[in-house]
């Protein structure tokens, strides 16, 4: 085995939602491999935490609400010229509401759709901007199970993922040409902080049957964080426009 198609030095990597969750773990495993992080939420402090945590130097915080979608490409030309070009993209940053149909207003609808699909198409178009994007780069979108298998009171939060998974495909065959990779990684129940938040609204029968669904357990934010980490590194390289399910076998039901 080539261990060094593992590595990560030299390469610089923009991960959004990088202050808790699977970002945060993100951002921490690429830096142990070697990377160059730049690193994006909204939270300030959380986003110097995520910092503190992770292995070398040179990284940096980027403070940027991603509800912004119009000003997204701008914002990477800005980071590019400070980086240079871009190795990866990791769009972790995401929201979940657990809302019925009978009581979602179109307001709530717009806005999961903005913060989980539409920030993701102006952060690729930003990326694959002249100056922007370093050869043979790799970007990987945060999709969701439930963007795969349906859910109660979940269907916008699904629609998002679904969307995202339909984007990278056709988005990885034009981006080829361009030496540009796009694929999605589909998790199952991630033991995170905003899983924490959904977790409160059920019951304790309600999460366990959740739980059950999972034949090998729940996961954490580091088996996602593996997963992404493979497909940014060039033991990937052959890989674009697919969608890696890393959910315990949820799915496989």
């Amino acid at each position: 085995m080539n261990h060094s198609l593992f590595e990560m030095s030299g390469k610089t990597v923009l991960v959004t939602g990088a202050s808790s969750g699977i970002g945060r773990e993100t951002a921490i495993l690429l830096s142990i491999m070697g990377a160059t992080v730049v690193l994006t939420g909204r939270d300030t402090g959380r986003l110097e935490e995520t910092l503190s945590r992770m292995a070398g130097d040179g990284h940096k915080v980027e403070p940027f609400d991603l509800g912004d979608v119009d000003a997204i490409p701008a914002w990477i030309k800005r980071i590019a010229s400070q980086t240079g070009p871009l190795h990866g993209l990791v769009h972790s940053a995401g929201i979940q509401h657990t809302i019925p149909l009978r009581v979602l207003s179109a307001a709530k609808l717009e806005e999961q759709m903005r913060t989980n699909f539409t920030s993701a198409v102006m952060l690729l178009k930003g990326f694959r901007q002249k100056g922007c994007v370093a050869p043979r780069s790799s970007v990987v979108l945060l999709s969701s199970v439930l963007g795969l298998a349906g859910q109660p009171a979940v269907s916008v939060y699904s629609a998002s993922k679904a969307a995202l998974i339909g984007f990278a495909r056709s988005a990885a065959v034009e981006l080829a040409g361009e030496g540009i990779r796009v694929n999605c990684v589909a998790p199952g129940y991630v033991e995170t902080e905003m899983a924490g938040e959904i977790r409160t609204k059920m019951t304790p029968e309600q999460f366990e049957a959740i739980s059950r669904l999972h034949p090998l357990g729940l996961g954490t934010p580091g088996d996602i964080a593996h997963s992404i980490a493979f497909l940014l590194s060039e033991a990937g390289r052959w890989i674009t426009g697919t969608t890696l399910v890393v959910d315990g076998g949820y799915t496989a039901h």
